[in-house]
């Protein structure tokens, strides 16, 4: 038996999934990595993100702390696979919601996004407007209000 988390269907519309929850012991490494001094901070993040390479926020993380736009694209593409994988350890089957409004889901989406952010950036134009459509396929409402 696995111990996959079933997703949630609904007779008004696809399935939605959420991701489990980031650890704890990661989460915490991170805010004490972000907290570090701007001359530290992305060291320390990335060794938050090589520790606990499942930990989607803390990807999220060095790509937002990325040097130029490649090294901010490899970081956002890592989240990305990574995130597929859990939500396809979750009961996602390749459609369905996967929404802003449950914070297990921020740490992919926000790969998901920069990941369409550096792709557009680098000139891939085509998969940036890949990764827009996906994003809006899982979260109708994306982009979510800050």
């Amino acid at each position: 038996m696995s111990d996959a988390r079933p997703i949630g269907l609904s007779a008004s519309g696809p399935p939605e999934t959420v991701l489990d929850a980031e650890s704890p012991e990661s989460l915490a490494a991170l805010a004490e990595a972000l907290a570090a001094g701007p001359d530290r901070r992305r060291e320390a993040v990335s060794a938050v993100a090589a520790g606990w390479p499942r930990c989607l926020v803390a990807w999220a993380e060095v790509g937002d702390l990325g040097r130029d736009a490649v090294e901010a694209y490899a970081a956002y593409r890592v989240g990305y696979h990574r995130g597929l994988d859990r939500l396809r350890q979750n009961g996602w089957r390749g459609s369905g919601y996967v929404r802003w409004t449950h914070a297990e889901n921020r740490g992919f989406l926000r790969c998901l996004a920069g990941l369409a952010r550096q792709s557009a950036a680098i000139g891939e134009e085509d998969e940036a407007e890949r990764c827009e459509l996906f994003l809006r396929q899982l979260d109708p409402a994306w982009p979510p209000a800050t």
